[in-house]
């Protein structure tokens, strides 16, 4: 059995992947199970449907060794992987209360360094010192993309060598049903040919101002056009009070959260990405399996590896709308190649990232 350690199943890129990656190792004939901080979250229910849920109902990061150490020894599972810092680092001390000698896998899917970058010096110094302190205790290590495996790398103090990329895994998504299609094309509110459509949390990291900024440009050369942003988050009515500010209240639709967003992947004519920084970008592969075209900052990182440096997608340059606007444009004006786009998104499907996950934890 795979225990997987999260602190939720909260609607995010860390936790989809998760639940997606469960689904692949079962796939190869393991057990999963979740161990979670709090089982509560969008997706614990999907976990649940599928898999076992260990709640070690614990509220600060500071309580996971014991309650993981007393978890390891009672489960003895076969393997843990471990996601996001500090969670990683805890994992690592309640490995050794537990005196658990089974592989241990540190993941991160995000660059910290640029996560935390406005948390203060000694933050910094915490993360640092953290990280190592205990990421040199793990069986391995790894991040989703090449940017986030040298971060950890320079801030952990190990060689690069030691350090892995595992990919995300995104799923294949099977074509909307004809229902759900209509209800997602009424929500558009105007028709196709013109839809740009963004998936991402209302956070500071993703910048959607900057986007909504440059639809503003978009939307005076294309009257028809609509943009529309399926996520949740504390930006949303900074977002919306930009939009109406923009004169865009009619055009930009606030769609909200939703597990499944393959009917708005169906129904879209662009994807667009606008994020200051990303730790991969899984949302620009289920885009590509669309066959949907792309357009998304250079971020650092994960953007360039997914569309090959611009092979598959346009990269424009971090925080810059008039070049966004420009990219946007173009995009709706150009043929598609919609086959060459599903074959790139191929390269990331679930089995493929979870042999590699298992090659990690030396259980292939």
């Amino acid at each position: 059995m795979i225990a997987i350690l999260l602190p939720d199943l909260r609607g995010g890129g860390a936790e989809r992947v998760s639940v997606d990656l469960a689904r692949a190792l079962a796939g190869y004939g393991h057990r999963v199970e979740f161990v979670l901080m709090r089982a509560k979250g969008d997706f614990l229910a999907e976990a649940r449907r599928e898999f076992t849920v260990a709640d070690l109902d614990v509220r600060r990061t500071a309580q996971v060794p014991r309650s993981l150490a007393r978890y390891l020894r009672e489960r003895q599972p076969d393997a843990l992987i471990a996601n996001l810092w500090p969670l990683t680092c805890a994992a690592i001390v309640g490995r050794l209360l537990a005196r658990y000698r089974r592989p241990v896998l540190l993941v991160d899917h995000n660059a910290l360094s640029r996560q935390y970058a406005a948390w203060g010096v000694l933050h910094g110094l915490v993360l640092r010192a953290s990280m190592i302190a205990t990421y040199r205790c793990a069986d391995a290590v790894a991040g989703v993309s090449e940017g986030v495996a040298r971060d950890i790398a320079t801030l952990s103090r190990m060689p690069a060598s030691r350090v892995a990329v595992l990919h995300n895994p995104i799923p294949r998504r099977a074509e909307p049903a004809a229902a759900d299609r209509q209800r997602v094309d009424a929500l558009w509110g105007g028709p196709a040919g013109a839809r740009v459509l963004s998936v991402g949390s209302y956070k500071k990291q993703k910048n959607h101002a900057l986007l909504l900024n440059s639809f503003a440009s978009l939307a005076r050369n294309t009257p028809e056009s609509r943009l529309m942003l399926l996520g949740q988050g504390e930006n949303e009515p900074k977002l919306r009070a930009l939009a109406a500010e923009l004169g865009l209240a009619d055009r930009v639709v606030f769609a909200g959260f939703h597990a499944d967003p393959s009917p708005f992947f169906a129904t879209a004519d662009l994807f667009a990405l606008s994020s200051d920084h990303e730790g991969f970008g899984n949302v620009l592969v289920e885009a590509l399996s669309f066959g949907l075209p792309v357009v998304s900052t250079d971020c650092p990182s994960g953007p360039a590896e997914i569309l090959d440096n611009g092979r598959f997608g346009t990269l424009v340059p971090v925080g810059d709308a008039p070049a966004l606007a420009r990219a946007m444009e173009a995009a709706l004006r150009e043929p598609v190649d919609r086959t060459a786009l599903k074959r790139r998104a191929a390269a990331f499907w679930p089995e493929i990232a979870a042999r590699n996950y298992l090659e990690q934890l030396g259980l292939t």
